[in-house]
């Protein structure tokens, strides 16, 4: 059947209009087709990372000016190693914000799996990996009561994560009453991975390459399916350029961070499971179905997805990324107290999420804003703290910055719909 674009119906017998948002009827094809194709969806509304990508730029630039420590290569260094705890949990919160329901209790989970850590290592002299895997799985488990008690009973998640988020700050004071802080020691494998485990600079490089290829692989991959499936796939200009880009930015990136100590293994985990994370959502049935849940949660369960099953799904995986990052954070500071997880963990973790673009009303994310979020919000507590001033004015610029990534989505979300892209 061939299109006739100039009349705005299709020849021989089908007489339907033609719908001009069919991927097979624009042919973005070549970089102008890309660069044409990423301005319509941005004037649609569909921004992804754009905003914060520019926001990041806009706090790098203004701290750099007020203090030109801000941008140099031992201050990064830090200030990702300072990102990855907290850049965990609100991984985790991305998922559970996808299905269209929300964790207040992720700051309590991680405060009880780094104390859990902390006695089990140390006090009962168990082995760090036993002592690990039982801190982990302890979120694991609270994530699969959050999602019984979610799916059988219809409780609100806000109210469940609620109520956690007491319960389980009250279970972590009780598992260290008496003992108060748990320092963990120096010379453990715990501790030397969050602090002091870099990557040599060759490793690091051929680790940049290897995203760049990988990049390459599936761009290419995925734009022959699309083809074989009768849609437009990007071309294979396009694909090669893009990850020219990553290898170059990516790569001056690690040579800038390998003039201090370069890049720590802490960082590299956190950004492989951001990677990991990101091919289950876009590449697996899985994830269709949490964007699908979080869309239309009637017309999924119409379509035939157990919607129960993935809200499980997704609490467990945000309250196993929770207690995961409560494991670094305690490692990372070498201890674990009463105060660990309290404070402004469970705030900074949601809001890194909802500033690196997650949508609070479900279906819209990407992994990539729990990085680009907590970089955001680690970038504004580092300048302000070699501004040396105090956390009053890092709640109240990150509160500032929040409500504008929200008001950015609700606007954007409405445009959106007026160009019907739901």
């Amino acid at each position: 059947m061939t299109a006739d674009t100039s009349t705005g119906t299709s020849a021989g017998t089908d007489t339907r209009p033609t719908d001009r948002q069919d991927e097979r009827l624009t042919q973005a094809t070549g970089l102008g087709g890309a660069a044409r194709a990423q301005l319509d969806r941005l004037r649609a509304g569909d921004l992804g990372v754009v905003p914060v990508i520019g926001g990041l730029v806009v706090i790098a630039v203004v701290l750099q000016l007020l203090n030109p420590v801000f941008l140099s290569s031992t201050n990064l260094v830090n200030l990702l190693l300072e990102s990855v705890p907290v850049g965990m949990i609100a991984l985790g919160i991305v998922v559970v914000l996808l299905v269209g329901q929300i964790d207040l209790s992720v700051g309590s989970v991680s405060g009880l799996s780094a104390a859990t850590l902390a006695v089990l290592f140390v006090d009962q002299g168990q082995p760090a990996l036993v002592a690990l895997l039982a801190a982990v799985l302890s979120g694991t488990v609270i994530g699969l009561f959050y999602g019984f008690v979610f799916t059988r009973f219809g409780i609100p998640s806000f109210v469940i994560s609620l109520a956690g988020l007491l319960g389980f700050l009250g279970l972590q004071l009780y598992v260290l009453r008496g003992i108060g802080s748990i320092n963990l020691p120096f010379d453990s494998q715990l501790v030397y991975f969050a602090q002091l485990a870099f990557l040599p600079a060759w490793l690091s490089y051929v680790l940049v390459a290897a995203v760049a290829a990988g990049l390459l692989l599936t761009g290419l991959g995925r734009s022959r399916e699309r083809r074989a499936a009768g849609l437009s796939g990007a071309s294979t200009t396009f694909v090669v350029v893009r990850s020219v880009l990553v290898l170059i930015v990516a790569g001056a990136a690690v040579a800038y961070l390998n003039t201090a100590r370069g890049l720590g293994w802490m960082v590299v985990l956190f950004v492989a499971l951001v990677l990991v994370m990101h091919y289950v959502l876009t590449r697996t049935k899985y994830g269709t179905y949490l964007f699908a849940v979080g869309g239309n949660v009637e017309a999924a369960r119409r379509a035939g997805i157990d919607v129960r099953r993935v809200y499980v799904g997704a609490f467990v995986t945000c309250s196993t990324l929770a207690a995961l990052g409560g494991v670094l954070a305690a490692s990372r500071l070498a201890a674990a107290n009463q105060s660990t997880g309290t404070g402004d963990v469970n705030l900074n973790a949601i809001a890194a999420a909802v500033i690196g673009g997650t949508s609070l009303f479900g279906g819209r994310g990407t992994t990539f804003a729990a990085l680009l979020g907590i970089l955001v919000i680690q970038s504004i507590s580092s300048g302000l703290t070699l501004l040396n001033l105090d956390s009053s004015f890092r709640f109240m610029v990150t509160g500032a910055v929040l409500l504008l990534a929200v008001g950015v989505d609700s606007v954007a979300r409405a445009s959106r719909a007026s160009h019907g892209r739901g």
